[in-house]
């Protein structure tokens, strides 16, 4: 069975599936974010992103929310997807204690997406303002971004730069980079 991925598309969804989405657009839209997506199939494999990958022209990033064990404190990491995931790294770079990965109704409550879907763009989401924004500095330093838009079906690419630089200050977070 072939995975589906569209061509590259220069406009938004003609209708969107959630409130994320919707924004994720309209915040491009306001700060003049060129993008190109695809539509696909449920990206939810290392597989599948391989297939997204090769029509997108770039590595789709690995995105994991995290929590302390009070589930207190939550971070969006945001790191290449061929780097394995190493708790004891990530808390000691931040000086922080232990994390694990937060529970999907937490990634719902505060990022707006469900499980395979994480994406640092649902920042633009009011009740994401207490979620720590963390990026690995080989994804800042890459020209291009390429992530969901908030859906497993639709994957963006933006520049880096545009990232950096006018989404996220416009979402009110900051960034730490590890």
């Amino acid at each position: 069975m072939m995975f589906k991925v569209s061509d590259i598309i220069n406009t938004p969804p003609k209708e969107f599936s959630s409130e994320l989405q919707k924004a994720v657009y309209d915040a491009f839209e306001a700060q003049g974010i060129t993008f190109g997506r695809v539509d696909t199939d449920p990206g939810l494999t290392m597989e599948d992103c391989q297939h997204i990958d090769a029509k997108i022209g770039v590595h789709i990033v690995k995105t994991i929310f995290l929590c302390n064990r009070q589930q207190t404190e939550f971070y969006l990491y945001v790191t290449t997807d061929d780097k394995p995931f190493v708790t004891r790294e990530f808390c000691s770079a931040l000086g922080i204690p232990r994390v694990s990965f937060a529970p999907a109704d937490k990634l719902w409550e505060l990022t707006g997406v469900l499980v395979g879907a994480t994406t640092i763009l649902s920042a633009v989401l009011p009740q994401s303002a207490g979620v720590h924004l963390i990026m690995d500095k080989a994804v800042a330093e890459a020209e291009e971004f390429a992530c969901t838009d908030g859906t497993a079906t639709c994957f963006v690419k933006i520049r880096t730069r545009d990232l950096l630089e006018k989404y996220i200050p416009a979402s009110g977070h900051s960034l730490s980079l590890i």
